[in-house]
């Protein structure tokens, strides 16, 4: 809520960035109800229209617990894969304004992955909304308006080759319906790319399996380890018995001698 839009402005490097203003609402037990948000946004200059944008957006949360220790990098990559169909790819990054302690830092990384997953898990059941609200309206309009829509796009004019930067050519390349290996091919190559934490989406439980036997791994190793402890144990009590057996037996034969 209270968004505030600051227009774009043109830095000297060609890049272009925006000041964005709002309030959030916050379900941490351990903050405030609302907060108050500053995101700056980068759109670089290698964006083409109808093409490809990448924009960097630096979010910083005001009125939260250690907030001037970190700051949220997010970076939103939007490609054409087809005439009327795109596709946004979405990285974040967690940085830090000066390094906290071990407790400190596991609580603002435990919160932050925890409020970012909430946070662009709206945002996908946003964009579906207006996915299936903007095919209805496609299916709804008459003959004419589509044959009409059509024509409009088919006299487009394909953006200017020559005006493309040389090394990002085959990266900013016009697309029309490629394969899912080739789109995630010129992604990866846009430049600037930031560290990112990778979450796998094809199997989940892959990680689960891997925590797993770690854990019975460290389980198995504990209990070797119990067990020698246990026949070392067993073996100084016994030589302690015998000790003392023989010990007894010597002071028995000396009286007898006396």
């Amino acid at each position: 809520s209270d968004i505030i839009f600051h227009p774009w402005k043109k830095e000297e490097n060609g890049n272009q960035t925006r000041v964005i203003l709002y309030t959030i609402t916050l379900t941490n037990p351990l903050a405030p109800k609302t907060a108050t948000v500053t995101e700056t946004q980068t759109m670089y200059k290698a964006s083409q229209e109808s093409e490809c944008y990448v924009i960097d957006a630096e979010v910083l949360t005001h009125d939260v617990p250690y907030h001037d220790y970190f700051y949220t990098i997010n970076r939103y990559t939007l490609t054409r894969v087809a005439r009327n169909k795109s596709r946004l790819r979405v990285s974040t990054e967690l940085r830090y304004r000066k390094q906290p302690w071990g407790l400190v830092k596991s609580f603002i990384e435990k919160n932050f992955w925890s409020g970012l997953e909430d946070y662009f898990r709206h945002l996908e059941s946003e964009l579906t909304k207006t996915e299936s609200t903007y095919l209805a309206e496609v299916h709804r309009q008459s003959p004419k308006e589509k044959a009409s829509k059509q024509s409009t796009v088919r006299r487009r004019k394909r953006a200017h080759t020559h005006l493309r930067v040389p090394h990002l050519e085959e990266v900013l390349s016009p697309v029309t319906t490629p394969t899912d290996e080739e789109v995630a091919h010129r992604i990866k190559h846009v430049a600037g790319s930031t560290q990112t934490r990778h979450i796998p989406e094809e199997s989940p439980s892959g990680f689960h399996l891997q925590s797993v036997s770690k854990l019975l791994l460290v389980i198995s190793f504990v209990l070797v380890l119990l067990v020698i402890l246990n026949m070392m144990l067993f073996y100084k009590l016994w030589m302690l018995e015998y000790t003392t057996q023989t010990l007894t037996a010597w002071q028995g034969l000396r009286l007898q001698e006396r």
